[in-house]
C-alpha cells in the first residue's frame, strides 16, 4: 500500500512538471506520456467529470454483441467475485456492455463508465480502454494517470479483442477498480477476458460466412477458405449487401447489367454456388440463411458511427478492383466518396499519417494533413512535395 501511496505521489509530481525528460517517459511508460501529450492538445473541457453519452445504435448487433451473449455470464462473474466494473468498449471506444460488482457500480454510472460512454481519448483523456485501442495492446492506467480528476481514484486494466479469423481488431475490454486493489495480474485477467470473448467470437464463425472483398478477395466458412470463382464472390457479395433476398431477375441486373448474358447462365452460377454453399443458400428470393460478418460491412459500420481510423484500417485496398457489376462498382464509388468525405473531416494527425505511409496514393489524405499540420513543421514541407510530384 505504502508503494501505491508513494507511486501517486510521483505521478503528481510529473503532472506538475513543465517539461518531462526520456528518464520521465521511462517510469511512466511511453504509452501514457504520449497519451498525456495528446489529451493536452485535445481541447477537453477542463470541468469535464464524466465521458458524453452516445445514444444506442439504430443498427442491428454485430459479432462481438452477438459473442457477448454468449459469454456475459462469465464476465458478470468476474466483476462481482473481484469488485470490479467490466466493460466491453467498441472500436471507437464507445462502451457496449458492462458488468459491475456492487462496490464499483455508483462509481461506474457518475463518471458514465456504462453503456453509451463515449471514452475516446480527444473526449475524456487518458484512459486504459482507448489507449488498449489506440497501442493495439494491453494497457494498465493507474490513479493521476488517468487525464480526467474524477478517476483518479481508479486502477483500469484493458486488452483489446481479436477477432480470431479475420485478426481485426474488434473491440476493447476494461477492468477497472479502486487504486487501492492495484494488482500486478490485473493485466493478464483483462487479457484472460479477451480471450473469453474471442473463444465465443470462434464458436460463432463455426456457423457464419466470413468475406473479404478488399486487396485478395476470399470467402471463408468455419474458419476455412472456400474455393469459389471471382464470379461467385461477386454474387455472395452482392446477396451480403443485400440481406432482404432478390429474385433472379434483380440479381442478373445487379450482376450484369446491360452486358449480353442470359439468364440461365445465371441459374448455372447459382447452382454450383449452391453446391458450395449447401444449405446457406434460398431461393424464391435468393439470400444468405447463415450469418455473415464481411470487411465491407465492418468497414461501412465503422464510417456510419464516426470511427475513421477503424474504417481506413480495413480499407486495405480496393473494393471488388475487377469487378464489372453495375451494382458493386456502384457501391464502391459511394463507400470511397464517404471514405474521402470522413478523411476531409478529420482531426487525427497520427491516423492519416499511417494511412499515407500504407498508401502514398491518397491525395485526399495529404491534402486533409497539409490543413492540419503546422506549416513550420518539417512534415508539411514533405507533403507539399509529395502533392506536386502526385499532381504531376
Amino acid at each position: 500500500m505504502r508503494n501505491l501511496v508513494e507511486k501517486r505521489k510521483q505521478i503528481e509530481q510529473f503532472r506538475q512538471s513543465s517539461s518531462l525528460s526520456p528518464l520521465h517517459a521511462e517510469l511512466l511508460g511511453q504509452s501514457i506520456l504520449s497519451s498525456w501529450n495528446r489529451s493536452k492538445t485535445a481541447e477537453i473541457p477542463k470541468d469535464r467529470s464524466a465521458a458524453p453519452m452516445q445514444a444506442p445504435a439504430k443498427q442491428g448487433p454485430n459479432a462481438l454483441q452477438h459473442a457477448l451473449k454468449h459469454c456475459a455470464e462469465d464476465l458478470k462473474h468476474i466483476a462481482q467475485q473481484s469488485s470490479m466494473v467490466v466493460a466491453v468498449g467498441d472500436v471507437g471506444s464507445t462502451i457496449i456492455w458492462t458488468a459491475s460488482s456492487q462496490q464499483m457500480q455508483r462509481a461506474a454510472e457518475s463518471v458514465h463508465f456504462m453503456e453509451g460512454g463515449q471514452w475516446k481519448e480527444e473526449l475524456v483523456g487518458t484512459n486504459a480502454l482507448a489507449l488498449s485501442l489506440k497501442t493495439q495492446q494491453s494497457s494498465c492506467v493507474f490513479s493521476n494517470e488517468h487525464y480526467m480528476a474524477s478517476i483518479h481514484d481508479w486502477v483500469c486494466y484493458a486488452a483489446p479483442i481479436i477477432d480470431p479469423y479475420s485478426k481485426q481488431i474488434l473491440g476493447v475490454i476494461d477492468l477497472s477498480t479502486t487504486w487501492e486493489n492495484h494488482n500486478s495480474l490485473g493485466l493478464l485477467a483483462a487479457e484472460r477476458c479477451a480471450s473469453i470473448i474471442q473463444l465465443a467470437l470462434q464458436e460463432q464463425h463455426k456457423q457464419q460466412l466470413y468475406i473479404r472483398a478488399f486487396s485478395a478477395s476470399q470467402v471463408l466458412f468455419n474458419g476455412k477458405v472456400l474455393v469459389m470463382t471471382p464470379r461467385q464472390i461477386e454474387i455472395l457479395v452482392i446477396l451480403a449487401l443485400c440481406p432482404q433476398g432478390m429474385t433472379l431477375e434483380t440479381l442478373h441486373q445487379a450482376l450484369y447489367g446491360e452486358r449480353k448474358v442470359s439468364i440461365g447462365t445465371l441459374k448455372a452460377e447459382m447452382s454450383q454456388l449452391r453446391d458450395v454453399l449447401g444449405g446457406m443458400l434460398g431461393s424464391r428470393p435468393y439470400r444468405i440463411l447463415a450469418s455473415v460478418e464481411a470487411d465491407f460491412l465492418q468497414a461501412e459500420q465503422a464510417l456510419d458511427a464516426g470511427y475513421i481510423e477503424s474504417a481506413l484500417k480495413l480499407c486495405s485496398g480496393v473494393f471488388l478492383a475487377k469487378t464489372e457489376s453495375p451494382f458493386l462498382c456502384a457501391w464502391r464509388d459511394c463507400l470511397e466518396s464517404r471514405l474521402s468525405d470522413a478523411i476531409f473531416k478529420a482531426n487525427e494527425t497520427d491516423v492519416l499519417l499511417r494511412h499515407v505511409a500504407r498508401f502514398p496514393e491518397a491525395i485526399d489524405a495529404v491534402e486533409r494533413l497539409i490543413e492540419l499540420m503546422p506549416k513550420q513543421h518539417p512534415v508539411h514541407q514533405t507533403l507539399l512535395k509529395h502533392k506536386m510530384y502526385a499532381a504531376n
